[in-house]
């Protein structure tokens, strides 16, 4: 299978499925010198992993992370780093009834018909368990954007028509509820709904935002590798997403340029903007302000409710998945974004840095 791998300089590469014996990734170009714990993996681990009655499966995984190489004495050592997490709450027969069947909205169908064979025990590879690792490597490169001064924050701005206006939101809210939104008010009314989908038999979706801090500007190419296009890249990667959004996004095709148009002006000395409806992207490379992006997640597709589908022996029937599934995923995938977009934006910052003759002098002679 191909389609792994993710990045050119800061590259990962996961492993395993979700009902065998682990996941894992390799992340190759680290830069050495990082400070690093298995504490720093595993804050971000614990906001990924399942468990949460009021929101999520009751599947318990611990995601304990295995650092297997590529650090010593606390720090990593500029050498491939391998992350192990060993699967250990699976229930394989919970799914031996839907062997057979297509589940809708599913990979189950493409996966067979591409490879000749699916893994009927929760979509194996397609599994939304493989984020785990992505996870893990994501808070490699968290860890080295922090020595930079950038940080990635993400969280979710809405679930089905509940969302935060900006009236509402705060930043210190976020870990405060489990639905991580930057309002505590409004996170209990998503709760409501997320109660309702799941007495209903159904699920919801929703949206997840993040934004970057500290970004010089300049990061990303004009062309092929433009900024945005990478984070779309990586986002888009995510299962589940089905709509990406860079500043003001699908608004923007409703607006005149001189409503969207981010004047410059000078503060503090430097070349500022007096807005930011671009979301911090020109001409694909970074211009110093925050960067906005969106995360559009559709409903989960395992539902309790009767479904109309088709077996292997091409039957039409319907299908009722029961077993243990999340009615919404989008608060456990707002760390599976951050994680992305960290790693997107360490692999640009490293391949940036051939990007200019005095820079490399200045490097090379240091």
């Amino acid at each position: 299978m191909s389609g792994s791998i993710f990045g050119k300089m800061f590259r990962i590469s996961t492993f395993g499925e979700s009902h065998g014996e682990a996941l894992g990734v390799v992340v190759d170009g680290c830069p050495s010198n990082i400070s690093i714990t298995l504490e720093d993996i595993m804050k971000n681990m614990d906001r990924r992993k399942p468990g949460n009655a009021k929101i999520g499966t009751s599947r318990n995984e611990a995601d304990l992370v295995e650092i297997l190489s590529g650090t010593f004495e606390g720090k990593t050592t500029g050498t491939p780093i391998a992350l192990l997490i060993r699967n250990t709450n699976q229930r394989s027969g919970d799914y031996s009834k839907i062997k057979d069947i297509y589940r809708p909205s599913h990979a189950d169908y493409t996966f067979d018909q591409k490879y000749g064979f699916r893994d009927y025990r929760g979509g194996g590879r397609s599994s939304g368990r493989e984020t785990a690792a992505r996870v893990a490597a994501g808070s490699i490169a968290k860890l080295f954007l922090k020595e930079l001064g950038i940080h990635v924050t993400a969280y979710t701005r809405s679930i089905g028509s509940i969302a935060v206006t900006d009236e509402a939101f705060s930043f210190k809210e976020i870990s405060e509820n489990p639905v991580s939104m930057p309002s505590n008010e409004t996170a209990n009314k998503a709760l409501a709904l997320i109660a309702k989908a799941r007495e209903n038999k159904d699920s919801i979706g929703g949206t997840v935002e993040c934004v970057v801090t500290g970004l010089k500007p300049g990061i990303g190419e004009t062309v092929f590798d433009k900024l945005d296009a990478t984070l779309a890249y990586a986002i888009m990667g995510i299962g589940g997403v089905k709509a990406f959004e860079v500043g003001e996004g699908i608004h923007a095709s409703k607006m005149y340029g001189s409503d969207y148009n981010d004047a410059f002006c000078i503060q503090n000395g430097k070349i500022s903007k007096r807005t930011n409806h671009s979301g911090g992207i020109l001409g694909g490379m970074s211009d110093g302000s925050d960067i906005f992006i969106k995360a559009h997640f559709k409903p989960t597709p395992s539902i309790a409710s009767p479904q109309n589908t088709v077996t292997t022996q091409l039957e039409e029937t319907t299908i009722e998945i029961l077993g243990r599934h999340d009615p919404v995923i989008v608060p456990r995938a707002v760390v599976v974004v951050e994680s992305m977009v960290a790693i997107a934006l360490a692999d640009l910052i490293l391949c940036d840095l051939g990007s200019n003759l005095e820079t490399i002098k200045r490097l090379y002679h240091q």
